[in-house]
């Protein structure tokens, strides 16, 4: 299996790209590539003492950055380090393409070179989040801003596969994010999802999931516009980030608290650990032929290798098939 990694997409790159590469390699089973200007890796690497001698360079001209357009990606920046790895995944050169990029530019060049699975009205942005009870994913939370009924109801489908076959989680529980548990709450969007996702008998469809239940883990799945999504998604990262700050501040009152806090280490490093968004790697773009993982833009060495990780298992899971044979039953029974 190949992963191919852009060596320049992010904020930290390419130092904690490539750092997160390397660790990856010696944990995994896998060839990896980094694409990219390869005079300005190996720089980077040999002055940070990080071995990429078993990881292969892929030159690349360019790098997209945040404030370009994203249709540059297939245009003028086809040659960028984005470009350069999705054209590799779309010609079969490699499995899955991780990038940390921007993710309007990895969106556009995804739907474009990668290319959607045939039935597929849109890819969405998939996000697995810690829950109270296990994890779940967030879909859409960026891709589609705008969305169709049957648009949501193909993302409660993709989420529910992709939990089934990448997190090995048996009849993953499907829930539509509404302002209401009743299947009369929501705009004309959410009311004509509802029906859709109902009636569907291959999804274990639970109802509609308000914002609070999301994390108390009451479903796997959490079916949504990429607009609310990404809404719900910042600030449910906004919170922990403040919870964690208080409760930092909170140890460090006295000594008593100091003390408190010294005993209570092991623990508070596992539950930091538990709500880590690094482990999980990254976001999936669910939906096409071909894996691609959009790794958070802040993403440092632990996130990259977590997103590795994540593209394998995504690609031996083999989403794309079921999802493919999900479409042709639904059209059977049409």
């Amino acid at each position: 299996m190949k992963i191919v990694i852009d060596a320049f997409g992010g904020d930290n790159a390419p130092v904690e790209i490539i750092r997160g590469a390397a660790m990856a390699k010696s944990r995994f089973d896998c060839e990896l590539a980094l694409t990219g200007d390869i005079e300005t890796v190996k720089k980077a690497a040999a002055e940070n003492g990080i071995d990429i001698s078993d990881i292969e360079l892929i030159g690349a001209a360019s790098v997209m950055d945040m404030h370009d357009e994203a249709r540059l990606v297939v245009k003028s920046k086809r040659d960028s380090s984005m470009g350069v790895g999705l054209d590799l995944v779309a010609d079969g050169a490699a499995d899955a393409f991780v990038s940390a990029g921007p993710t309007g530019a990895l969106l556009m060049g995804a739907t474009m070179i990668v290319k959607r699975i045939k039935g597929i009205k849109r890819p969405a942005l998939g996000a697995v989040l810690p829950t109270l009870t296990s994890n779940t994913i967030l879909i859409d939370c960026g891709a589609n801003a705008e969305c169709r009924p049957e648009m949501l109801a193909q993302f409660g489908m993709m989420g529910s596969l992709y939990m089934q076959y990448v997190m090995n989680k048996e009849n993953p529980i499907v829930g539509l994010a509404n302002n209401g548990a009743e299947d009369s709450k929501g705009t004309e969007l959410q009311k004509a999802a509802y029906a859709i996702l109902k009636a569907d008998s291959g999804l274990n469809f639970f109802g509609n999931v308000e914002g609070r239940d999301i994390p108390m883990g009451v479903s796997d799945v959490v079916v949504t516009d990429g607009f609310t999504g990404n809404l719900i998604l910042k600030t449910i990262e906004g919170m922990g980030s403040a919870i964690g700050k208080k409760l930092k501040s909170a140890l460090m009152t006295n000594t008593v608290t100091k003390l408190s806090a010294l005993m209570l280490k092991p623990t508070l490093k596992d539950f930091a650990a538990s709500m880590d968004y690094s482990s999980f790697g990254g976001a999936p773009f669910i939906g096409l032929t071909k894996p691609v993982i959009k790794a958070h833009g802040s993403s440092g060495a632990s996130a990259i290798c977590s997103a590795v990780r994540q593209a394998i298992d995504w690609s031996s899971a083999d989403v794309t098939q079921a999802i493919t044979e999900h479409l042709s039953g639904v059209s059977e029974e049409e």
